[in-house]
């Protein structure tokens, strides 16, 4: 029930099985790797005489590219309202730091 089940090896994807075999009189073995065969890709197929594109009216392309400035100008104010908040954040957090330390400081 605990032991993993793997699926059986597909033989076109699998690696090289090594052959080993010794070569000369050493005795350290010298290992030699069956190569795979040579796995030829398919031709290219021919593209299609027409193809249908996207035409652009430059109405389309001021409007994009006033939409794509608002965007930028959205995410901007976003990120320095942000920055902003974090800002007064920490000085506030600052500012009460200082006046409890001054109350404990004169007792």
């Amino acid at each position: 029930m605990f032991t993993p089940k793997y699926p059986a090896p597909d033989q076109a994807s699998t690696a090289p099985v090594p052959i080993v075999t010794t070569l000369g009189t050493t005795d350290t073995p010298t290992y030699a790797v069956a190569q795979a065969p040579a796995v030829h890709a398919p031709a290219p197929t021919p593209a299609p005489a027409s193809r249908p594109s996207v035409h652009i009216s430059p109405a389309g392309a001021g409007l994009a590219v006033a939409g794509g400035a608002a965007a930028v100008l959205i995410v901007g104010t976003v990120l320095v309202s942000m920055l902003l908040a974090v800002a007064i954040t920490a000085a506030s957090v600052a500012v009460c730091a200082v006046v409890i330390r001054s109350l404990l400081h004169h007792r």
